[in-house]
């Protein structure tokens, strides 16, 4: 049975899907427009896994960023972040603006008469995968009886998901941003799946994090969780809110995990070097 339970933005568990048409569309349903993520070797073919099975307990990962945006609930979970909005404004959301330190996913802009007022960033994190998704979803295609340019369902090749380089990536570059938004007294939120943000907290340093969050902070942690529905699909529901600032990402990324690593990375290379020939002997 295919890993792949979500599929151009609809679950694999619905019985009224022309499943045929949707991959023949290629239309993600969040973005109302084509599926991005396509295969490297078929610019012309896009993937469209939102969603896989993981894991021991094989639990629903989501993938695809985009996938994190049904219903837009993420942006209105931000509203209160929002401090200096007022009745009569416009609530705009705005995608891929670059500032100093990287490009942000969406700001959720206050505006009154073209005029911003007030501001969010808000950038989505989900899973890197390793190896190839591609043989699981096509092995999807072919259980839900849909034509297939290949049948890479037969072959071996798996994937795997990269929890550290995801967590210190996205930490690393919440760092850098952190540092204009926290100049400008602006509010930053990260979103992701609660099993990203339950790989941080055992890793990397979270004790210090203000759990429940805290308005005045301008860093902060928005983290879902995959409801199973009636129907077997999946819906996001808000878990876990945490805050902190720019200090407090530095000692996320500057103890435990990081130092552990490199501690023993610097270890294994003295180990290795060590000898008769370098034994100190007083003269």
């Amino acid at each position: 049975m295919s890993k792949v339970v979500e599929l151009f933005g609809q679950s694999v568990a619905k019985s009224d899907v022309n499943w045929q048409e949707v991959v023949t569309g290629q239309q993600c349903v969040y973005l109302n427009k084509k599926c991005y993520k396509i295969r490297k070797s078929d610019p012309d073919t896009a993937i469209g896994s939102c969603t896989v099975l993981y894991g021991r307990e094989l639990e629903p990962i989501i993938i695809c960023p985009t996938r994190l945006i049904e219903r837009r609930q993420i942006f209105i979970d931000c509203f209160h972040l929002l401090t200096t909005h007022e009745p009569g404004n416009e609530l705009h959301i705005v995608s891929e603006v670059s500032i100093p330190g990287g490009s942000v996913d969406y700001f959720l802009v206050s505006a009154k008469d073209g005029k911003v007022k007030d501001f969010v960033g808000i950038e989505l994190q989900t899973l890197d995968t390793t190896g190839t998704v591609w043989p699981e979803r096509q092995r999807l295609l072919k259980e839900l009886g849909v034509s297939r340019a290949d049948n890479s369902e037969d072959s071996t090749k798996s994937f795997g998901m990269n929890w550290k380089m995801t967590a210190k990536t996205i930490l690393v570059q919440m760092h850098h941003k952190i540092h204009t938004f926290e100049h400008v007294n602006k509010k930053l939120v990260l979103v992701v799946q609660d099993k990203l943000l339950n790989y941080m907290s055992r890793e990397f340093k979270f004790d210090h994090l203000r759990n429940p969050a805290s308005i005045g902070d301008s860093m902060h942690f928005h983290s879902y969780r995959m409801d199973v529905q009636a129907d077997k699909s999946y819906k996001l529901t808000m878990q876990s809110r945490l805050s902190t600032d720019v200090d407090g990402i530095g000692l996320c990324l500057g103890l435990q995990a990081e130092a552990r690593v490199e501690l023993e990375q610097i270890i294994q290379a003295l180990q290795a070097k060590i000898s008769a020939s370098t034994l100190f002997v007083p003269v």
